[in-house]
């Protein structure tokens, strides 16, 4: 698998200022210093300012998390490059007043260069207020052999530092008491990256492909660093579970960094990260898995967080964090596990900043309560003439279509996309299911249109399932509006009356009208002659009308897509409107 090396820009040069721009257009709160790339809200009271700030390619990291109950500014480097000396300073001396500032950014030797010699210039200048500087190392793929000098990296845990830095900010608090949560934060973190692949930078040749089509990569960095270990593909569940157990286990000496008890009393707030190019349907997977895992584990998730934090570019891959929350066992804690989450829950508004729900997650497949809608007056009953006759008729039709599937999924593998014959033939078990199981009775004619119309939209799915399930929608509304217009049972009037007032509500969902090679031209045709000519009639009108579909031109459907004269020539029938002569066919006495 190569990286994805096709980029939309400008000029690779001109990337990331372009980019900034975009950010001050979508949020007019927000200043852009241009000539040293700073992001930041003029200050409006006093405040710990809290910056931070990196190499670009992590959006939304860093400028997106500028705003209320965030950053105060973001310095924004090239490419995976540290911003130098002087754009920090910029960025300090714009958001800094008395009460200080705060900076956090990750543990990678050009930020902790640049960032703290911008913290140690402002200092010695005189300005107001100190400046200090926080480094983020949430990384556990780093063993401590390894980080031995430079220590782990910083990854996307370094999100909730600010975050929760931030709100004690907005509270009042001074630089000591900003520092000590940060700093508390930071030691309660961990983070591990995997990805499918590597990813590219804007300008640069592309590269080889770094793994085969069958292999991941675990504890890779946001810099297009090698991972630790190379892995066949697994499933999400299993992918989680090595992920998490890295970060909760305490009996690897090398890497257990945070100190999880594992003993029923650990509750976290789980961040799930997108590194770039995962979709949201795989992101909200694996969400679901880790969330399941560590409920499995019996470690109380208090909150979870799932979207783009921090990117690597357009890297294929996730991390997941976990903030260990004080335990109320924890003896010494400067803090209690409801005032981390109220700092985590405290109101934001900066672009980066996903919504969150600030509550505790649910147990997925844990028991609702049903809520019973009171009845409103007596339900009203609508007998059969014949009940037996009547779910005999319903078996004959939906038996038609069983032995129609071949030849209708045939014709629609010439005229569509071949599902039709097993599209019908899933509702028409489904039917006979329910009388089967007792669901459809024959004795309320009312309740067993609305089962079949519940029947074929749960089992026929798609654009089939949807038409039919709107015609017996309404048609069992017409027949309830029968029964309180005083008929006590379904005479050829009513029904005929009943199928009119349903090809009529169908009409409102569907612009296909005959002649369209669709399922209403023989559907109008049986509906239309049958108060007038009777059910055996109106059949062999309705079987009329679906021949004459192999002589049209499609109008609607699938089929308007196919080559239309080699439908003629070949003289196909349209399958859906085959389904509705099976369908009449089988009601007006046909026998398996």
């Amino acid at each position: 698998m190569a990286p994805q090396h096709k980029h939309l820009l400008n000029n690779p040069a001109t990337l990331v200022v372009d980019s900034l721009k975009g950010l001050v257009n979508n949020n007019p709160n927000i200043k852009f210093d241009e000539g040293q790339r700073v992001i930041y809200t003029p200050p409006t009271k006093p405040r710990v300012a809290l910056l931070s700030g990196g190499g670009s390619g992590h959006e939304p990291a860093h400028a997106g998390f500028v705003g209320q109950g965030l950053l105060d500014a973001a310095v924004c480097g090239n490419i995976f490059a540290s911003p130098n000396v002087a754009q920090v300073r910029r960025g300090v001396s714009l958001v800094t007043g008395e009460k200080g500032a705060l900076i956090v950014v990750m543990n990678y030797t050009g930020d902790a260069l640049h960032f703290g010699l911008a913290a140690e210039q402002h200092k010695a200048s005189g300005a107001p207020g100190d400046v200090r500087v926080l480094l983020v190392q949430d990384d556990v793929a780093v063993s401590r052999e390894q980080g031995t000098i430079v220590g782990r990296r910083g990854l996307a845990g370094t999100i909730l530092v600010y975050k929760i830095a931030s709100a004690l900010s907005d509270a009042g608090s001074d630089l000591d008491a900003v520092e000590d949560v940060a700093k508390y934060v930071t030691s309660r973190l961990g983070t591990i990256g995997v990805g499918l692949d590597h990813c590219h930078v804007p300008g640069t040749q592309p590269g080889d492909a770094h793994l085969k089509e069958s292999q991941i990569e675990l504890g890779m960095g946001i810099h297009n660093e090698n991972g630790t270990h190379k892995l066949e593909l697994p499933t999400i569940a299993e992918l989680v579970d090595t992920m998490l157990f890295k970060i909760t286990n305490t009996n690897d000496p090398e890497r257990s960094y945070v100190p999880f008890k594992n003993d029923g009393s650990d509750e976290v707030v789980l961040l799930v990260n997108n590194l770039g190019a995962i979709s949201e349907l795989e992101i909200g997977g694996i969400t679901g898995e880790a969330t399941k895992w560590l409920q499995k584990k019996n470690i109380k998730v208090r909150r979870v967080l799932s979207g783009t934090y921090m990117t690597s570019l357009n890297m294929p891959g996730f991390s997941l964090t976990l903030l260990l929350l004080p335990s109320k066992s924890e003896s010494g804690s400067p803090y209690s596990s409801a005032q981390i989450l109220e700092y985590l829950d405290a109101p934001a508004s900066a672009p980066g900043w996903a919504w969150t729900s600030g509550k505790e997650p649910g147990v997925v497949g844990e028991k609702v309560e049903e809520v019973v809608a009171e009845k409103k007056g007596k339900e009203v009953d609508l007998a059969p003439t014949d009940q037996k006759e009547f779910i005999s008729a319903i078996q004959r039709a939906c038996k038609a279509l069983i032995l129609a599937e071949p030849e209708l999924t045939e014709q629609d593998q010439i005229a569509g996309d071949g599902d039709a014959g097993l599209t019908l033939e899933a509702g028409a078990k489904a039917v006979l299911k329910a009388i089967d199981t007792g669901k459809l009775k024959g004795e309320n004619i009312i309740e067993d249109i609305g089962v079949i119309a519940e029947t074929v939209e749960e089992d026929m799915g798609g654009t089939s399932g949807a038409l039919y399930s709107i015609f017996f929608a309404g048609l069992g509304k017409a027949l309830r509006d029968a029964a309180n217009a005083g008929n006590k049972q379904t005479t050829p009037q009513v029904w005929s009356g009943a199928a009119e007032s349903a090809l009529t509500t169908l009409y409102k969902y569907t612009r296909a009208r005959p002649p369209s090679r669709t399922l209403v031209d023989p559907l109008e045709a049986f509906i239309t002659s049958l108060s007038s000519k009777g059910l055996n009639a109106s059949a062999e009108d309705a079987k009329t009308a679906a021949e004459k579909t192999k002589e049209l031109v499609a109008k609607a459907g699938r089929g308007a897509y196919v080559n239309q004269e080699d439908l003629k020539k070949r003289e196909v029938p349209d399958p859906g409107a085959w389904g509705i002569w099976r369908i009449v066919d089988g009601l007006r006495g046909f026998e398996a």
